[in-house]
């Protein structure tokens, strides 16, 4: 009897363990910004993946991690965005110059 209960338990645990695996798989950190030339912008990060994912101008763009000698630097599609060691947060997108934005 003492056996059996102690299984259950044992696989209790193992499938709490299991589904806090999973949903920390799942965490992201997302922020919307607005930026000083009006732009406005979504991105978000997930832990597992070096890449931001960005909404933009009406659509949907994924930025690879580059690199930046302070702070993050991710670029792709015409878009480069810059958080630096600060936080300050820079987007540069269609042929406009860089532009200095802040959480909404």
């Amino acid at each position: 009897m003492r056996l059996i209960w102690t299984s259950v338990i044992s696989a209790i645990w193992m499938a709490i363990g299991l589904l806090a695996a999973i949903e920390s798989g799942r965490a992201q950190s997302v922020a919307s910004y607005r930026c000083a030339d009006g732009t406005h912008f979504i991105v978000g990060f997930y832990p597992q993946d070096a890449r931001a994912f960005l909404q933009i101008d009406g659509g949907e763009v994924t930025l690879a991690r580059r690199l930046a000698l302070s702070g993050r630097r991710y670029s792709g599609a015409g878009v480069m965005l810059t958080i630096t060691k600060d936080g300050r947060t820079l987007i540069r997108h269609a042929r406009r110059p860089a532009t200095v934005c802040e959480t909404l």
